[in-house]
C-alpha cells in the first residue's frame, strides 16, 4: 500500500495482536459494546490471525496504530458464493475525515477480490450516522436487518 502523508496500511500478523487490543477496546467503547477483554484476548486474536480465520489491517503512523479493519471469509447460502465479512473498521478520532477509512476499506475490498468474493458485507450501529454517510459515499447499499447474538457459554 502506498504511504499517505507518512501514514501507511499494513496487514496485521499474529505479533500485532497487542497493537490491536487498545484499538479494539476503544472501538468497543465507541460503539457502546459491553464486552470484557480478558487476559486471553491477545492470544486468541494472535491465533485467529495465524490460522487465517481473521484478517486484519492496521493504519500506522510510524509505529503508532491509528486504526484498523478486520474481516473473516464466509459463504452466502442464498448467493451460493463466498463473501468477506468486515467485522470492524475503526479510526481514532484524530485520524477521521482524512481519507484513511476509505483506504482501509479499499484494503479489505482488495482482499475480498483476491479471495474470489463477489461481495463485502458488514454492519454498523443504527445510531452511527457518520459511518452510514461514509459507507454510502463509498458506494455501499444499506440493507435493513436486525443483528442478534445468542450467548452459548
Amino acid at each position: 500500500m502506498p504511504e499517505h502523508a507518512g501514514i501507511r496500511i499494513q496487514r496485521a500478523g499474529p505479533a500485532d495482536a497487542a497493537r490491536l487490543l487498545p484499538l479494539c477496546m476503544a472501538h468497543a467503547q465507541y460503539e457502546r459494546y459491553a464486552l470484557c477483554f480478558d487476559a486471553q484476548w491477545s492470544a486468541r486474536t494472535a491465533e485467529a490471525l495465524r490460522s487465517g480465520r481473521l484478517r486484519a489491517w492496521l493504519l500506522l503512523a510510524g509505529e503508532a496504530a491509528l486504526g484498523y479493519a478486520s474481516a473473516t471469509l464466509d459463504h452466502a447460502t442464498l448467493n451460493a458464493a463466498p463473501f468477506l465479512h468486515m467485522d470492524c473498521l475503526y479510526l481514532q478520532e484524530s485520524a477521521r475525515g482524512q481519507g484513511h477509512g476509505a483506504r482501509l476499506l479499499q484494503a479489505v475490498c482488495a482482499e475480498a477480490l483476491a479471495c474470489g468474493c463477489t461481495q463485502l458485507q458488514w454492519q454498523t450501529p443504527a445510531w452511527n450516522e457518520s459511518a452510514q454517510r461514509f459507507y454510502r459515499r463509498e458506494g455501499a447499499l444499506m440493507q435493513l436487518k436486525q443483528r442478534f447474538a445468542l450467548a452459548l457459554v
